[in-house]
């Protein structure tokens, strides 16, 4: 294993991304190092280089989905071994946990197997986009707390219970799909280009409406598919036009998902919810619903439960996915999830032992792993406690909140 390895660097605020060379660094407890095999492509990484949001500390290293093989265990780490094919929800705001490099450090509790039904590129295009759906969907601080599937009574949950999702192609959107249908939810409508029909609706989609149609054409074709009330509405796509047509759609009841701040005006009486998601597994607010999540993560998709994104290989490995970034900025992705492989990145960099030196002090790792292990270390107390308040209590549902909706 290399002291050095290639990675994409964002070296300050909106400059153009370089190829460089860091340090790989050591596994720390409850982790495990990855030689990344692929890691995909979101739109918040074009959004991060473009407008220089997201992210504060540079240089910095993105990307948050990766797949790759297992090179050395941390400390207390029984579940992987050197080895093994794996695939894992990073973070941007430790360069380590980044994607976008050939080496990468995971936390065990995001990361699963890769099923012998998926590629490295499959994999890769798993994390971000189901855990952005799932905790939209089941989170109890930054969702509308849902009774998960993976709990008790979960599955088909909401049998009956009518669903509208903006976005379906997109891979948030999809992810929303699959999630709604082993909830129960029926209809499943969604809005996509209507050349995405056959795909969303093998996914689960029962109903796909063009999403060029005007908000009452959007409305008259609703209506057309159910009469019950849209109590559950996710808008992966939370542009204006989207949220107010969301909003003037949801139920007397309803929760609306947004993936970006609200614009709507909403009246301080107004029994009606929204709540913007947030995808990250890495925060404390996250961290138990994303864990749950990735103890089923690899069942599903080796049962075919989940289906992984529709995938497109960059070429040139790292050096491609500025190239990637391009075409998410000029609206150009429709229907396939981009997909890098850091291994076949050519390096035309050479650099002397002393600029390497002090490119890897610029590249250290952040504060924030402190935090991480810490709440490692505490989630287990938690958990302990959590599972002993639902048994005293014989309430399924108190650890999520069980939002309580009517059919």
């Amino acid at each position: 294993m290399p002291g050095q390895h290639l990675a994409l660097i964002l070296p300050s605020r909106q400059a153009p991304f370089t190829l460089g060379s860091r340090p790989t660094n050591e596994p720390g407890p409850g982790e495990i190092l990855i030689r990344v095999k692929a890691t995909a492509l979101n739109p918040g990484d074009a959004k991060i280089q473009k407008r220089g949001i997201y992210v504060s500390k540079y240089p910095a290293v993105l990307g948050s989905d990766g797949a790759g093989v297992v090179e050395r265990v941390g400390e207390g780490v029984t579940r992987f071994d050197p080895g093994d094919d794996v695939f894992f929800h990073g973070a941007y705001d430790d360069n380590d946990l980044s994607t976008f490099q050939q080496y990468s450090i995971a936390v065990v509790d995001f990361a699963a197997k890769i099923p012998d039904n998926l590629s490295y590129d499959q994999a890769a295009t798993v994390p971000l986009g189901l855990g952005t759906a799932a905790i939209g969907l089941y989170g109890r601080a930054n969702g509308i707390g849902l009774v998960a599937p993976w709990k008790h009574g979960g599955m088909g949950k909401y049998k009956n219970m009518p669903i509208l999702i903006f976005g379906g192609v997109g891979s948030v959107g999809n992810y929303v799909i699959q999630l709604a249908k082993m909830s129960g939810f029926f209809p499943i409508i969604t809005t996509a280009a209507l050349k995405h029909t056959n795909y969303l609706k093998s996914l689960g989609a029962t109903h796909v409406i063009d999403r060029y149609l005007s908000f009452a054409g959007l409305q008259q074709a609703v209506a057309r598919v159910t009469s019950a009330p849209l109590n559950v509405i996710y808008d992966t796509v939370s542009i204006r036009e989207t949220q107010e047509g969301a909003w003037k759609l949801l139920g007397p009841q309803g929760r609306l998902v947004l993936t970006l701040p609200s614009v709507i005006d909403r009246h301080p009486d107004e029994r009606r919810l929204i709540v913007m998601t947030n995808g990250n597994p890495h925060t404390e607010d996250n961290w138990e619903t994303g864990r749950q999540l990735w103890m089923q993560l690899g069942h599903w998709l080796e049962k075919g439960d989940i289906q992984p994104n529709q995938v497109e290989v960059v070429s040139g490995g790292l050096k491609g996915i500025s190239a990637g970034m391009d075409r998410f900025n000029g609206g150009l992705i429709d229907g396939v999830k981009l997909v890098a492989r850091p291994q076949e990145t050519e390096s035309d960099c050479v650099m002397s032992a002393a600029s390497l030196h002090d490119q890897g002090k610029d590249l250290r790792r952040t504060p924030s792993m402190r935090h991480l292990r810490i709440r490692m270390a505490t989630r287990f107390l938690r958990s302990f406690v959590m599972a002993r308040h639902l048994e005293i209590d014989g309430r399924a549902d108190v650890e999520y909140g069980a939002w309580p909706i009517s059919k």
